[in-house]
């Protein structure tokens, strides 16, 4: 019997979500110092939830988008948030069956120490479930 979380819902949401973004679009769960040569950059990462003691998966996750300009990083941020809303629900990759996606929080401009740089991040709440 597999252990209750056992889908890391990052690496498949990452590999998920970069292959719709393409090559032009990083998509990583941690952030180094290369990270204004390498814009933009999207950082999905798990920042908490809940299951169900069997098999569901009820993740909070954050994505931010960093670009150079707040016009980029506001409409990537919107082309994320169009795809976990009408292309993650009820999608799979090898590992995981994705059902509901709700927002917690909309993307919005959020705080960045280093002012060359542009993050705009949203919330949300993903259900998922190994496929198996």
């Amino acid at each position: 019997m597999a252990a209750v979380g056992s889908v890391d819902i990052e690496p498949e949401l990452i590999g998920w979500t970069q292959s719709r973004l393409g090559t032009e679009v990083i998509v990583r769960d941690e952030l180094d110092n290369k990270l204004a040569d390498e814009l933009p950059t999207v950082q999905i990462e798990v920042v908490g939830g809940d299951d169900d003691g069997i098999r569901l998966d009820r993740a909070l996750v954050d994505v931010n988008v960093y670009a150079a300009t707040r016009a980029e990083a506001v409409a990537l941020a919107a082309q994320i948030h169009g795809l976990f809303q009408t292309e993650l629900r009820g999608s799979r990759t090898t590992n995981a069956v994705f059902g509901l996606v709700g927002t917690v929080s909309r993307p919005v401009a959020r705080p960045y120490e280093n002012t060359a740089l542009r993050r705009v991040g949203a919330t949300y709440q993903i259900y998922s479930h190994p496929v198996s």
